[in-house]
């Protein structure tokens, strides 16, 4: 039996299996459900400001590149501050760390609803609390994308995160629906009145939430240190480059479209304010019909195929958007092209979600989150400006055109590559025992363990081992290497460097199904009588004059 199997633990019955993992499961759970309900309603603000703010601005300045900034001021934040929240995500209580950060959006909110109230705003003030707003956006996604895991139970997985695809498109409908027909009735005004009312009350259901938190007996993680160990994690994962490539290159690609919606919906005959909700609704409209088909896609297409078909999809209704001289062109385009953009997206965040074990799986998605939202920034920066140099239509040609060639040159970048790693978390491997105590800030901790082999097996020996380097630095090693005698060519010695023992003992915290079976794969290499030996040594410090 596998060690991190639990032996206690009977195999679930065929029919509660498949009913567990339907579509609709995790509702059943109360606090995935209310959470759930909550994201929703989040996310429909963010839809709301983000459509309001965009049809403001082009009341405040006939600038196509202004327009398209909110789009960047939006998304920036996500840039710059991923990796530090995905941080914070994992070392911090997450229930406090969620609260914060939905109060931190409801305090923009009510700011920007009584500066538009007491016209007070411009053009870069929008800007600035449009960006303001995206800080709290930027520190909210990761520790969402981390709490999900905690509240149902890993068959449900898959579900859950294709309930938050759901909960998204849902509210990219929603959103815009409620803030083209307030617009078109009140004014843009009463959009951010409405969004801060919901702010608000989202972030008291949030204080409703009861988590059960998680004890351990090694002191938190220091915040530069988590840093260092998620940025490495993700560096030393093939699959996660893949995948950080791919969404990368879709919405530099993608959110041109998005980003000039509001010039090209003016732009139709008869366009106004109306034309701009439509466009998004079918956006959006489009997106969940496709994510109910999305598992059935799964079954019948790799990773792979669903991303490449998506991107040269959306690029194509891109194209017929940018040349659309009436909304009942660009409406069906736009159908599509949500299609298109959610069997991309929710691919790419499947597997991310999948190539992160849980103990690093906020930043791991920052990260991710991070790729996306600086692509989109650029993305809006980019060919905004294109639209104000040439023209809107020439702008979006040249965004499909620019995606097709990057899908080409990154067609080598595959996420479906290699067996699927079992991330489930494992104790397998027990924490050393020293014979006198050790301080927790000790270090750095030197880390040897001899092997001796058949040299005729020498180069497979190597080849498990250079998996062995990425392992070990993705669980935050310092450094590795591996050495061969020079006088015993079956002789071969493992280091590795952490960076305190506090640090090392983590290791054994962080350990995973994989990992078991990795070190299996390395021991059966070993020939010795005697099991390998490991060797933990502490560096001193030493005077240096």
């Amino acid at each position: 039996m596998n060690p991190s199997e639990p032996s206690a633990s009977p195999a679930p019955a065929p029919a509660a299996k498949a009913a567990s993992a339907s579509a609709w499961a995790p509702l059943a759970q109360p606090v995935f459900r209310m959470l759930w309900l909550t994201w929703l309603a989040a996310n429909t603000c963010m839809w709301m400001n983000d459509v309001a703010a965009a049809w403001l601005m082009t009341t405040l300045t006939t600038s196509p590149a202004l327009v398209a900034l909110v789009q960047t001021a939006s998304m920036l934040p996500v840039f710059l501050l991923g990796l530090p929240s995905g941080a914070l995500a994992d070392i911090l209580d997450r229930r406090l760390f969620f609260v914060v950060t939905q109060f931190w959006v409801a305090a923009v909110a009510v700011v920007t609803c009584v500066l538009v109230l007491a016209q007070l705003i411009t053009p870069a003030l929008l800007l600035a609390l449009t960006f303001a707003n995206g800080i709290g956006l930027a520190m909210r996604w990761p520790v969402f994308a981390a709490i999900v895991p905690e509240l149902v139970p890993r068959l449900q997985l898959p579900a859950a995160l294709a309930l938050n695809g759901i909960a998204m498109n849902a509210s990219r409908i929603i959103g815009p629906l409620l803030a083209g027909a307030i617009i078109a009735s009140l004014g843009s005004a009463y959009v951010f009145v409405l969004n801060a009312v919901l702010s608000v009350a989202a972030g008291f259901v949030i204080l409703r939430w009861k988590r059960e938190r998680t004890v351990s007996a090694l002191p938190g993680e220091r915040f530069v240190g988590a840093i260092r160990v998620g940025w490495q994690y993700v560096r030393q994962s093939t699959r996660m480059h893949a995948v950080l490539v791919r969404i990368a290159l879709f919405f530099l690609q993608s959110t041109a479209v998005l980003a000039l919606l509001p010039v090209i919906a003016r732009g139709l005959d008869g366009g106004g304010a109306g034309t701009f909700t439509l466009l998004l609704a079918a956006m959006g409209s489009g997106a969940v019909v496709a994510a109910a088909q999305l598992p059935r896609l799964r079954a019948r297409y790799t990773r792979d195929q669903l991303v490449n078909g998506g991107s040269v999809l959306q690029a194509a209704m891109t194209v017929v958007v940018a040349f659309a001289p009436q909304a009942w062109l660009a409406v069906p385009a736009m159908f599509v092209s949500g299609m298109a953009w959610i069997t991309v997206a929710n691919t790419l965040t499947v597997a991310a979600q999948l190539a992160l074990p849980d103990w690093v799986r906020a930043r791991g998605m920052s990260i991710y989150q991070m790729a996306l939202m600086g692509s989109a920034g650029l993305s809006a920066a980019l060919w905004g400006k294109v639209a104000s140099l040439a023209s809107v239509p020439a702008s979006l040609l040249a965004a499909a055109a620019t995606g097709m060639l990057l899908l080409l040159w990154a067609r080598r970048m595959v996420v479906d590559g290699g067996a699927e790693e079992d991330l489930t978390p494992s104790q397998a491997w027990k924490p050393p025992v020293t014979a006198t105590p050790v301080d927790p800030d000790a270090g750095p901790v030197l880390v040897t363990i001899e092997y001796r082999i058949d040299p005729a097996q020498a180069a497979a020996f190597r080849e498990v081992m250079q998996e062995s380097r990425r392992s070990r630095l993705r669980q935050g090693a310092l450094a590795w290497e591996l050495f061969r005698d020079v006088n015993d060519p079956g002789l071969y010695t493992e280091y590795f460097i952490d960076e305190s023992w506090v640090e090392h003992l983590r290791r054994f915290d962080r350990v995973t199904a994989a990992d078991v079976h990795l070190r299996e794969r390395r021991l059966a290499f070993h020939i010795g009588d005697r099991p390998p030996v490991v060797t933990r040594r502490i560096a001193e410090p030493v005077d240096p004059r």
